[in-house]
């Protein structure tokens, strides 16, 4: 009989070539969307002797949003089908691969004691059919098999794994492509992509049951980050009133309707986007009073069994530590890419590698960029930023890197913005905002925190102005069904603005990895930039993958890449925007 490890290796071959095949037929008999959500990068996928129906988590809430004062009744009697077609024109095979991208296998039993859950220290991964050399373009396969404390072998999956291949005196590194097998086993496709040496690693994120307590306080207590919403008024003798009051999301579900019912509350209802703010109403103030708003704290509800599990997280496993060799092969297309940066491209698995700590990107052409070049690139443009630090970073990477570009004191607390920077010289006009609510940040006006779709409703776009967002960290803790009206409404934005200004370039910023604990989850970011690339894959604006290159880069995991990251992601950013 052959061996489990043979037997997983034949069916990993079968598998990836299946989807290059399956891949190919859709490319010339689907449209654009659910090609492109397709080749969207999955870290798990079906096998053929166990398929799962993906449950709908936005049909399950569809009920409460008819009943909710969060909206205008928006679907009255339609179904969930006609809602999201004439809302926002998704398609029920749209939303139906939404769900597909979404779900993630789970346990086939109960978890009673952490000895069942997935071990790190008993999981070993194997380089399937080791050759002595390969040449660059080729492809190495890897088998991570999953074991328990008592080190029984693991008959179902759902773990959380991340794995890259690198070489470290080279500053060498690429992210693998990790697909479960759902039996136990993982099967992981490297692309082998520079001249020299590599070595496989592989890190448990985290246990399948690990990531049933992800999900099951993601389903019920929302509430676990909560914020201050602050209120003034004047009062006698020119003294002035003050209360501070907790601030959230309003949500009939998943723990948010803890804050209170009926007349608990004040709430901020925005005309545009019918999303609703609600505070606890001030013993002694009007809801007109609210003035400024800060995060609050964080509520740590897990239980002594679920923290043990979380424990486990972000762990290396040992396996086969053969250093792999390999050598030069000319013109070869994988990795020699020279296509035009535009918009709508797919993004690959793998979207590139790093050499010397320089990104090269498999997905266009682009370029590495100097202070002459990078100003020649924005000048006489307006640019605009929204989204959340890891966005701001990029604001601060333009203000410290051209000299002539001068930020101005507006005046606001710095972190939520808004900012701005203004090179006169070259008539560039750089702003960054935050998205909105919800936002962990300092105390701040809540005059300042705008939403994104109404922002881009208020631009007129055009060939000089360039809108650049992401959307993640902040929406960690909140519901699927939550995040995924949010991003739809910029989607509905966005294609309305490229509409009226179809020369407008809008690039959207994918959610990047640093996050390892029950409040920001990098399997919690993993799903919201699952739906951040499904909403955005067909709406013809830029799609710029960070996931891979903060996954696979040697430097420490942090939310907030550092510099070297950064300015990697400027280069890619910019060839967007200037595809010489």
């Amino acid at each position: 009989m052959p061996s489990k490890d043979k037997t997983d290796f034949q069916t990993q071959k079968k598998y990836f070539h299946r989807q290059r095949s399956c891949l190919f037929k859709l490319f010339i008999g689907l449209p654009l969307l659910v090609i492109m959500c397709i080749l969207v990068e999955w870290s798990y996928m079906s096998n053929d002797n166990q398929k799962h129906a993906p449950p709908s988590f936005l049909s399950k809430h569809f009920a409460e949003l008819q009943n909710s004062s969060t909206y205008d009744d928006p679907a009255g009697s339609q179904s969930l089908r006609s809602f999201f077609q004439s809302e926002f024109g998704i398609s029920s095979q749209s939303y139906y691969m939404l769900q597909q991208g979404v779900y993630w296998p789970g346990p086939h039993r109960p978890t009673t004691n952490l000895s069942m859950s997935t071990s790190p220290e008993h999981t070993k991964f194997t380089i399937q059919n080791l050759k002595e050399s390969y040449q660059t373009g080729e492809e190495l396969f890897v088998t991570v098999h999953a074991k328990d404390f008592n080190n029984n072998s693991k008959g179902y999956g759902g773990d959380f794994f991340q794995a890259k291949l690198f070489w470290s005196k080279s500053k060498a590194s690429v992210f693998g492509e990790v697909v479960d097998l759902l039996n136990g086993s993982y099967s992981v496709r490297f692309l082998l992509p520079w001249v020299g040496e590599a070595q496989v690693a592989v890190r448990l994120i985290h246990s399948s049951e690990a990531v049933q307590v992800l999900k099951h306080h993601r389903d019920t207590d929302s509430d676990r980050v909560y914020f201050n919403g602050y209120y003034e008024a004047s009062g006698p003798n020119k003294t002035r009133l003050s209360e501070v009051v907790e601030c959230n999301v309003k949500w009939d579900k998943n723990g948010l309707e803890s804050l209170g019912t009926k007349n608990c509350c004040c709430e901020y209802s925005d005309p545009r986007t019918k999303e609703t703010w609600r505070c606890k109403k001030p013993k002694s103030l009007p809801c007109s009073a609210l003035v400024y708003h800060s995060m609050g704290s964080y509520r740590n509800r897990l239980t002594k069994e679920e923290k043990a599990l979380m424990e486990k997280t972000n762990k290396g496993i040992s396996g086969d530590e053969n250093i792999i060799k390999i050598l030069h092969s000319p013109g070869n297309k994988t990795i020699d890419v020279t296509e035009k940066c535009q918009p709508a491209l797919h993004t690959p698995v793998p979207a590139g590698f790093f050499l010397d700590d320089v990104w090269t990107s498999f997905v266009c052409n682009i370029s590495h960029f100097t202070l002459q070049t990078t100003t020649k690139c924005l000048k006489d443009k307006h640019i605009y930023m929204m989204g959340d630090s890891t966005m701001r970073q990029w604001f601060e990477f333009f203000v410290k890197t051209i000299p002539t570009l001068k930020q101005m004191n507006l005046h606001v607390q710095y972190n939520a913005g808004p900012l701005m920077a203004v090179d006169v010289e070259n008539n560039i006009d750089l702003h960054w905002r935050a998205h909105g609510f919800p936002l962990r940040t300092f105390k701040t006006a809540v005059a300042s925190l705008h939403y994104i779709s109404n922002e881009i409703d208020d631009l007129a776009g055009g060939p000089h102005t360039i809108i650049m967002l992401n959307l993640g960290p902040h929406f960690t803790t909140y519901p699927l069904d939550f995040f995924t009206l949010r991003v739809l409404r910029i989607r509905k934005a966005v294609l309305a603005l490229l509409q009226r200004a179809p020369d407008t370039t809008v690039i959207i910023k994918t959610v990047n990895t640093g996050y390892k604990d029950v409040f920001g989850s990098d399997w919690y970011s993993l799903q919201l930039d699952r739906v951040l690339r499904w909403a955005f894959q067909d709406v013809g604006v830029y799609i710029l993958d960070v996931w891979q290159m903060t996954a696979c880069h040697y430097s420490e995991e942090n939310i907030h890449p550092g510099p070297i990251i950064i300015k990697n992601e400027i280069d890619v950013l910019l060839s967007f925007i200037c595809p010489y």
